[in-house]
């Protein structure tokens, strides 16, 4: 059992993969906090990019897990706040070279662009990777508050 909390969310075009995902964290054990959407119906993705912003700055959740339609947007959005380093995948070497050299604190998703299985094997590789650290730390920081 891990004691690190992973908050949730996404629109109404990630509704169901991000159902599935906070389901898988669970079984591993994460504390999650769903931000939402929680249906089908359509919403707009900045507001839920915002709701993962404030929960990171508050300390509700340490990471976070996001999913639009094509993951565009809600990266997008994610990433005008200074402390989301938030980095769309679509595959395991990008999720763990997000979190090794770029110290990603979200990862996100295209609900219709990504399966389930390239979803789950992204989000194990995302939480298993450690920041290097080292020659990256200097990068990241040019990207991190002040």
């Amino acid at each position: 059992m891990t004691s690190e909390t992973i908050a949730v969310a996404g629109d109404h075009a990630g509704f169901d993969l991000k159902e599935t995902l906070k389901s898988d964290l669970q079984e591993m054990g994460y504390e999650v906090v769903d931000l939402g959407t929680h249906s089908r119906e359509s919403v707009d993705y900045p507001d839920f990019a915002n709701a993962m912003a404030q929960a990171l700055s508050d300390g509700r959740a340490q990471r976070g897990v996001l999913v639009c339609g094509t993951g565009l947007g809600i990266s997008i959005s994610a990433n005008r706040h200074p402390h989301i380093r938030a980095a769309l995948v679509h595959e395991s070497l990008s999720a763990r070279m997000a979190r090794q050299h770029n110290d990603a604190n979200c990862i996100v998703f295209g609900g219709r662009m990504v399966g389930i299985e390239i979803a789950r094997d992204c989000l194990k590789a995302f939480l298993a990777t450690e920041f290097e650290g080292g020659r990256h730390e200097q990068r990241v920081a040019k990207m991190s508050p002040r």
